[in-house]
């Protein structure tokens, strides 16, 4: 459909030209202006008259019925005026010809553009902090960092996935206090994060514990000021041993490192996932000093309470913590050194954060901070936020213990499909490959699609459900695309198929094709994979309809048979594009 509205655009840009004269509307103003018509009675496209009606003093009924008499091309059956809109009726069998022949010639690339090209993307995403679990609450960082980078890569840019590790902060002084305490080397290298989990949680709840004891009695007032643990305190004498390169902390803090990154590639595993690089905060802990110092060389640094900080109320922020009080660093700093390295390093275009809206104003922040510094490249920094994940209502808490696993909710969806699976198919392994596929395919598809901004209340049963808008059903609906044409014997098709004669069904599949290089398009603008998700369910219910309306393999017709196969052959290459843009796997049999 890009094609056509493009095409139809240049038509009409010379229609108006040499009906009202030059200079009105451009080829590319007007096709911003074409509109899908909400009523498919009035026809497929519309252009609305009444932008030309002001500045030709016409009406925008006029302007239509003129049009309508200049305006020809063999895609359309029908041009016609109705009120003010200017309506196309497209001829289904032309316009599925050219639709078939562009997926025909383009294939896997159908869809995509050149954008991007010589043009590099650094994306910034996952990133979980080391030691803690890869739980559900990771997964909108993971999925829709990673369908960005695919869509990017889709359109032509040269994509860099960074992996931004928490590998740095207090609460490795907190584990490495908990460890020598309460730890056992050799549990932990058989139970992994869940054990290194165990601890942190032991820890936390002792520090409260003791907090809690230490102002028993005492009015809101005093137990502000009274507040305290011994626990947290030795915490932080033992996270200041590690910033200055105590080796027996340093040696426990790369073992911590090693343990986690050994569980989380299971999970980047399943997902088909994998990085670029694993540079964490600890990389940059020696590149922030000089980001300091050019801040204080530029007069932006204040001393606000013994605390180091750049002011942006002008902005309408609070301000931007660079150093605390005894000055140490914080997230923000680590951040601007990090944009500086990553800048020198790969010579982004763009650099792109996908991480909870709840960081919104974070970004804000230090993204003016780079700004006032002078780095003309300020404008290359994108932040992507998305909404929150909740169970149940609650919010996810590691300390607490609050969290649904990953690797825990993926056993349990494959374990569901394959109890589906092995009624159907003997085979163990393609049993176990299918659900695996399906399994987890059902859950990052059920994040992928809502829209990101949106809070989610986690519910086990919504997201393993396999009836419905479903990933099961998408990949189901793949699959049987796949069936379709091996029963055809899988025959060398061809695009030619402008003199055939289609019904309904088989020209909304058509359309319903058209319309995913604009849905790339969109998701890339608007840095939302669900746009994909959508566009994906749309393509799967145009197909089973036109499945269970129309005969393809035993169709008598030989010349419709052949047409109605090279749809479906394009509904699987066009399909199976969508669904590894989301992350999905496509199994050839369910």
């Amino acid at each position: 459909m890009l094609t056509l509205k493009k095409k139809t655009a240049e038509l009409l840009a010379s229609a108006i030209t040499e009906k009202f004269g030059d200079g009105l509307l451009t080829a590319d103003e007007i096709f911003a202006m074409l509109e899908y018509p909400p009523n498919k009675e009035m026809g497929d496209l519309a252009l609305p008259c009444f932008k030309l009606s002001k500045s030709l003093r016409r009406s925008p009924v006029d302007i239509a019925k003129a049009l309508a008499d200049t305006v020809q091309c063999e895609e359309f059956s029908e041009i016609s005026a109705m009120g003010g809109y200017l309506n196309f009726r497209i001829s289904p069998s032309a316009f599925s010809a050219r639709v078939l022949s562009d997926v025909f010639s383009k294939g896997e690339r159908y869809g995509a553009s050149n954008e991007g090209e010589g043009k590099t993307v650094v994306l910034d995403y996952s990133s979980p902090n080391v030691a803690k679990p890869f739980h559900i609450g990771h997964l909108g960082t993971t999925v829709i960092g990673h369908s960005l980078k695919l869509l990017h890569e889709f359109v032509g840019y040269k994509c860099v996935g960074i992996n931004y590790l928490g590998d740095w902060g207090t609460q490795f002084g907190k584990l490495i206090v908990a460890y020598k305490k309460w730890g056992d080397k050799e549990k932990i290298e058989k139970g992994g994060v869940d054990e290194l989990v165990a601890l942190y949680v032991r820890i936390n709840n002792e520090i409260k514990a003791e907090e809690d004891a230490s102002v028993a009695g005492l009015s809101p007032e005093e137990a502000a000021r009274a507040k305290h643990s011994a626990l947290a305190d030795e915490a932080r004498a033992e996270f200041s041993k590690l910033e200055h390169n105590d080796e027996e902390n340093l040696e426990l803090w790369r073992w911590f490192v090693s343990v986690s990154l050994e569980e989380y590639e299971k999970t980047y595993k399943q997902l088909g996932i994998s990085f670029d690089s694993y540079k964490g905060e600890s990389f940059y802990t020696d590149k922030m000093p000089a980001q300091v110092e050019k801040l204080r060389s530029m007069g932006l640094l204040e001393i606000d309470d013994g605390a180091s900080i750049v002011n942006l109320e002008k902005w309408n922020m609070p301000v931007c913590l660079i150093l605390k009080r005894d000055g140490s660093t914080l997230y923000p700093t680590r951040d601007i050194a990090a944009a500086v390295y990553r800048k020198e390093a790969y010579g982004f275009d763009k650099a792109i954060y996908v991480t909870s809206a709840q960081q919104s104003l974070h970004f804000a922040q230090w993204f003016k901070v780079v700004e006032l510094m002078g780095y003309d490249w300020y404008d290359e920094l994108v932040h992507v936020p998305y909404g929150t994940v909740s169970i149940n209502g609650a919010k996810l808490a590691t300390r607490t213990g609050n969290v649904v696993l990953l690797k825990d909710l993926f056993a349990e969806a494959i374990a569901r499909v394959y109890e589906i699976a092995k009624e159907k198919n003997p085979d163990e392994d393609e049993c176990r490959a299918i659900a695996e596929k399906v399994g987890v395919g059902a859950i990052v598809f059920y994040y992928l699609s809502n829209n990101r901004m949106r809070d989610i209340n986690f519910m086990m049963e919504d997201a393993l459900s396999f009836d419905g808008n479903t990933g099961p059903y998408a990949q189901y609906t793949y699959a049987r695309t796949c069936s379709v044409l091996e029963k055809a014997g899988n025959p060398t098709l061809t695009a030619d198929i402008s003199s055939v004669s289609l019904g309904e069904p088989e020209f909304e599949l058509a359309k319903c094709l058209s319309v995913f290089p604009e849905r790339v398009g969109n998701a890339l603008a608007d840095y939302e994979p669900s746009i994909v998700t959508r566009y994906a369910l749309d393509l799967c219910a145009a197909f089973n309809r036109f499945y269970h309306d129309c005969k393809i393999v035993n169709c008598d017709d030989e010349a419709l048979k052949g047409a109605r196969l090279a749809l479906t052959a394009a509904t699987k290459t066009v399909l199976g594009t969508a669904l590894r843009l989301i992350c999905i796997a496509t199994p050839e049999k369910i």
